[in-house]
């Protein structure tokens, strides 16, 4: 592996070559807490590459009692939340956002989920689409016009994009 470059965080980034080169869902180089690194062959036998680039800007933890969660996390981040409603309780913390869901749940949802904060969502999740992911939500507002959408990848693992207004 030749060393092509070095991450915010200091380690060497790697170049990776797939010596496969027979169709594959996708091939991760990379998962970062600030990017997503994709490299694969489509259907049409090229090369195919996708970095996105953003941060994960939120985490949503599914909860079955919101006062409980909600007084254990005031506790955990020092802040009270900037949003208490029955369906969502959010704290911020620098730019960090951390959501209480009492819904996720009841949709399957058994641990927290990262969203990649992106500028354009459509355009990502059918970057996400095309490299192999499963729809597991359409983008929806969530309120105020802030975007969300999931996908579940080759493992069952669900991953968030948000777009903010």
């Amino acid at each position: 592996m030749m060393t092509i470059g070095i991450f915010p965080f200091g380690q060497p980034v790697q170049e990776i070559v797939q010596t496969n080169r027979s169709h594959k869902q996708v091939f991760v180089l990379g998962v970062y807490a600030s990017a997503v690194h994709a490299r694969w062959i489509g259907i049409d036998n090229k090369t195919k590459e996708y970095v996105m680039d953003q941060e994960i800007k939120l985490f949503v933890y599914p909860v079955k009692d919101l006062a409980k969660a909600k007084a254990l996390f005031s506790k955990l981040l020092g802040v009270a939340p900037y949003a208490d409603a029955s369906y969502y309780v959010g704290f911020r913390v620098g730019e960090q956002e951390i959501g209480l869901d009492p819904n996720r749940h009841s949709r399957g949802m058994m641990g927290p989920i990262g969203y990649w904060e992106v500028a354009d969502i459509k355009k990502s999740l059918q970057s996400l689409l095309d490299a192999g992911a499963q729809l597991h939500q359409a983008v929806t507002d969530v309120g105020g016009g802030k975007l969300i959408a999931l996908v579940k990848d080759a493992d069952g693992n669900i991953l968030g994009l948000m777009q903010l207004p």
